[in-house]
């Protein structure tokens, strides 16, 4: 069994991960302005031990009302210890995630989600029906975000080169494995397609068609927003947007959201790319006082143009960390 990611990573140090949350922040205090009342959503996400996310929304947008699911039991009692205003935060445990919105959405009561399915592996069966379902439970409004590892769904204990090596075995494994799980939303495909560099397009489409159809399907659209593609170790993909009717659509069309440069409105546009240069934090300091569209000077230091560009789109997301002496 793979080490749960809790165990392999504090998720507060993942800088591209990071950034992709102060973009999510960054969106929803722009949707905020344009009239959707994201202070009162009620948040349904993964906080593990950590709740970094949690902790975000609610000190940075206001969210009171929130609940945090982890299928593991045997660490119940580090999740209470660690789980931040509690007055806030629900948590439960031995609990998968698709149980939980199945029970939600057996209500019925019409309230406005921001649904985060933060997923540390590859897409399966149970996630996909679960995306589809929540995007046809969801009431206009609200906001459902998926994440998954891109990652190739082969086996190979003997080291990634091999696993991501575009032979046929490989690709044959790849192809298997997706037409089992998530067929209907995938459509006929080549087995080129399937080419480790090709698999993040192959993940965007079937979750794209979950989201697209299973909202469709209860009458309402769903309005692409978010396409990130970034990397802390494994290739990781997060995807969502918002359900609309007409009222909802005219909001975000008239909202400076969709001017911000890492909204993505269509599945079939490219990912936007946190590509996060390793720089130090005297060169972080002299990049942010040419910001927002000054260059690097050659007679500075090292960086190459594209790493200056790639800053240039993020800096303003881009973290800082200290060690502090307490």
């Amino acid at each position: 069994m793979d080490t749960p990611s809790y165990l392999k990573f504090n998720y507060g140090l993942r800088p591209a991960k990071q950034v992709e949350r102060r973009m999510l922040i960054d969106a929803f205090l722009l949707l905020s302005e344009a009239g959707f009342h994201v202070r009162h959503y009620r948040y349904i996400g993964m906080g593990s031990v950590h709740f970094i996310d949690f902790a975000l929304f609610h000190k940075y947008l206001g969210i009171q009302s929130m609940l945090s699911v982890e299928l593991a039991t045997d660490i119940d009692n580090r999740i209470k210890f660690n789980c931040p205003y509690q007055g806030s935060i629900e948590y439960r445990t031995g609990v998968a995630v698709e149980e939980i919105l199945r029970q939600t959405f057996a209500r019925r009561d019409n309230a406005q989600y921001f649904i985060w399915l933060d997923y540390d592996n590859i897409l399966c069966r149970e996630s996909v029906l679960s995306i589809y379902q929540t995007a046809g439970a969801l009431s206009e409004g609200s906001i459902l975000l998926v994440t998954v590892d891109t990652e190739p769904p082969v086996n190979d204990p003997t080291g990634e080169k091999n696993r991501k090596a575009d032979n046929e075995e490989n690709l044959n494994i790849s192809k298997g494995y997706f037409e089992k799980h998530a067929r209907e939303f995938l459509g006929e495909r080549d087995l080129k397609d399937f080419r480790y560099e090709l698999l993040p397009r192959i993940n965007i489409d079937i979750l794209g068609n979950a989201m697209s159809l299973g909202a469709k399907r209860s009458g309402k659209s769903f309005f692409p927003l978010f396409n990130f593609l970034y990397a802390d170790g494994h290739r990781m993909l997060t995807i969502g947007g918002i359900v609309v009717d007409r009222k909802h659509e005219r909001m975000l069309l008239k909202s400076a959201l969709l001017g911000a440069c890492y909204i993505r409105t269509s599945f079939a546009a490219e990912p936007f790319k946190i590509d996060v240069p390793v720089i130090t934090r005297k060169e972080q300091m002299h990049l942010d006082s040419l910001m927002p569209i000054g260059n690097l000077d050659d007679r500075d230091f090292e960086l190459a143009p594209e790493e200056v560009a790639n800053y240039r789109e993020i800096y303003r997301f881009y973290p800082t960390y200290a060690e502090l002496l307490l």
